[in-house]
Parts: structure tokens; sequence; C-alpha cells
């Protein structure tokens, strides 16, 4: 694949992105809609898919959305919400059979397109704003969401690493937003967010399947009422920031095991020559079973109940996360930052560059297979103003040595350290 397989066009503010293929018997369709992390939005901007999915006005009833789902042969609607670099981006996905398989007298894709229309930009009301039942359901929903978080201490240590590492920028804040915001949000104020959200997200509409841009094109013109405007690009996030000496947060909570986590400034973004790479880092670094964090760390010192690293792309930072006993810090992290040194001085083997290289080339090829994949990847290019085919990345994988990797753990610096541990632990 040298191209990408999506024709473009734009309706409005809504950009259009189609890929005309019989490979699937369904359309895959998603719609992401993305604003700046703020906190004066975050919160609203979780709560408000939750909303959205209750009803819409010609089908206000939860039930009767539903069973308006079952009609459509069972199709499948759902939506999440995560970051990507310094952006909120919520996405909702359906997934409904293609006419030709079903003795279907009407067209499917545009009665999802319909459907999806109305969650977005004609949902139920009551006294023109929000139903008072459906924002106080979802507002305990989000909240067992965020405490759910709290409870998973693996999940909480990830995110209070990147809370402190990036304290001072956007990238700090949880794109599920803040328990202590949902208390004062009102179906009005959820309302006026709501109209706020819709008129400034970046909106971006995928169709994967067996129809044409043009067909598209026409019914997201006649299905989503948007207000007016023209789409704007992404604004790129801060990859590089100053890091003067690395920061050390100890956090003490009701914990049987310690959580070491260390955030990495790579300095590299999605949008670079050298992310390619990067990907190799962290592969070697810690992304698989072969890495070196996992079997120095793990299997070598039996240090730790897990050891892996993560890589925001978008951001340029990287994470390491493992489970450690508390008495074990000093070397758990000592082993670990030796880790990070023998990437800098290209202390790679042939077996890991080999390994490496298969797993993210299967995963690439493997993307080729679903629909909704295939969207997620060509987004990445509209996040970042950086169009890049699977097939063009694997190559470059291919082509990256370890010298090209080395470039890129040169410029790699180490933030933050947190360290979770347990209460009984500090008495002792």
């Amino acid at each position: 694949m040298t191209a990408t397989p999506f024709e473009r066009s734009q309706t409005g503010r809504m950009r259009l992105h189609v890929m005309p293929t019989k490979r699937f018997k369904t359309f895959a369709i998603s719609l992401y809609a993305g604003i700046p992390l703020a906190e004066s939005t975050v919160t609203n901007t979780a709560l408000t898919p939750f909303v959205l999915r209750r009803g819409t006005q010609s089908t206000p009833e939860t039930l009767a959305f539903r069973e308006r789902l079952d009609n459509l042969y069972g199709a499948g609607f759902g939506f999440d919400i995560y970051k990507r670099g310094d952006s909120q981006i919520v996405q909702f996905r359906l997934d409904v059979i293609n006419d030709q398989f079903v003795s279907s007298s009407t067209s499917l894709l545009a009665a999802a397109l319909q459907l999806l229309g109305e969650v977005v930009t004609d949902p139920a009301l009551e006294s023109s704003v929000f139903r008072s039942k459906y924002v106080a359901a979802e507002k305990v929903t989000l909240q067992k969401r965020l405490e759910a978080i709290i409870n998973d201490k693996i999940r909480y240590a990830a995110e209070r690493c990147l809370a402190e590492m990036c304290r001072n920028e956007p990238y700090r804040l949880h794109a599920l937003g803040r328990l202590e915001d949902l208390p004062e949000i009102t179906p009005s104020s959820l309302y006026t967010a709501y109209e706020s959200w819709l008129g400034q997200a970046e909106l971006d509409l995928y169709v994967a399947g067996d129809t044409s841009l043009e067909e598209v094109q026409q019914l997201a013109s006649k299905t989503f009422r948007l207000p007016p405007g023209d789409g704007t690009a992404y604004t790129k996030p801060e990859i590089s920031q100053p890091v003067n000496e690395p920061r050390t947060v100890t956090e003490t909570l009701d914990v049987s095991q310690g959580k070491l986590n260390m955030g990495l400034r790579t300095n590299i973004g999605y949008a670079d020559d050298g992310y390619p790479a990067l990907l190799m880092y962290n592969g070697i670094l810690g992304g698989y079973p072969h890495s070196k964090l996992f079997l120095n760390v793990r299997e070598k010192a039996s240090l730790a109940y897990y050891a892996a690293s993560r890589l925001d792309g978008h951001k340029g930072i990287c994470t390491i996360q493992s489970g450690i006993e508390v008495a074990n810090f000093d070397q758990a992290k000592k082993i670990i930052l030796e880790q990070l040194e023998s990437m800098r001085a290209g202390q790679i083997t042939e077996l890991e560059l080999s390994q490496t290289r298969a797993m993210i080339g299967n995963q690439l090829r493997e993307m080729q297979d679903s629909a909704f994949e295939m969207i997620a990847f060509d987004f990445n290019a509209i996040l970042s103003g950086k169009t890049r085919t699977a097939d063009e990345l694997i190559t470059s994988i291919e082509s990256a040595g370890v010298e090209d990797i080395v470039r890129v753990a040169e410029k790699v610096e180490l933030d933050t350290i947190y360290f979770l541990r347990g209460k009984e632990a500090q008495q002792a």
C-alpha cells in the first residue's frame, strides 16, 4: 500500500474520510470530535457522550433508542474518550451490516448515519436542555469510572506519574475529567457546554465499506445539523520541555505492592522523521516480553511483578511502569536506569532488533484486517499533520538500525520518578 486508502472531502465544519472497499461485510463508522484539553471543559466534554447515548429527539427514551439499534440488525454503537497530545478526543463508533447481506428494504448506511447524526446534533431534551434524569444517572456513571481508576492502583500510579510530570501542561488532565467538577454540573450548564463543544470541536467522520465518497457526503450533509464554520487543523502539542533534574514524587496509600513509575521526555513526535526509530526504542526498552525491562528487572533480578514501557507518540512521552516490593525501590530504580543507559550506549542485540521489528510489523499488518484499526491509524495523520501509510512505517522500521535508535536514546530525558508505597511499609 503506497497511498492512503481514504478519499477526502468536507461538508461544513466536518471533514470526511471514506474508504470504498468490498473487503468487509459491514460499514465501519467513526466520528472523532476533538478539542484542546482544558480544566474548564474536560469534565463537561467527558460527560457529554454518556448523556448523548441515552436518546435523541426522535427516540428520546433509552429503550426505544436501543430498539432502534436492534432494528438495524443489531448494529453496534459505542464511544471512547481519550487524550492524544494535548487534545481530548470523543470517538463515536457504529458498526452496521451491509444491506446486501440482509433483507433490508432501506439503506442501512443511511439509517446508521441518520442515527449518529441525531445522537451528536439532535439529542433528547426537556425544556430546551438535557433531560435531568439522564444527566443525574450519567454523572453517577462517570463518577464510578473515575473512582475505578483510583481503585486500580496500576492505572492510578500511571496517571499520577503523568500528572506530576506534566503538572504545568494540559496533558496532566485525565480524559474522563475530574471528580470535583461533577457536583456542580446541571442539565442547563451541561447543555451550554455541549453547544460550545459542538461549535468548536474538530470533527472527522470516517466510513469504511462498500460505499463512495459522494454517497457519504450526501448523507452526512443531511443528517448532521452542525453550527456553521470551517474545520481547522489540530494544534500540535509541545513535544520538547526543558528538564533540569528529574523529580522524585512519593505517595502513600493503602497498597500492598509498590508502584515505581518513570516519565521520560523523548523530544520526538509522531510527525518527526525519528518516530519509527522511537517505536523501536520503546519496543526494545519495555514494549514486549523480550524487552530489556521485562528480562532484566522482572526475570533476571526478580525485582518486579511487572515491568514495561508505554509510548504516546503524539505527546512524545514514554512512561515506565513496574510493580515492586517497597524494600526493592533503590535496586529496581538502579536497574531500570541501567537499561536507559544501555540504550544510549547502543547495547542492542540483533535478536532484540529482529524480534521488535517482527512484533511491530505484525501489529501493523494485522491492522489491515480491521476497518476500525485502519481508521484509527489514519486518524494519526489528522492529529499530527503527517501522512504515513502502514507500509511506509513498516519499511522505516525495517531500516531503523542501532545508530538510529541511539540517536533517539540520546534525546530521551528522565523527567519524573513516581513511587506509590503502602502505609504499613512507610511505618516500618
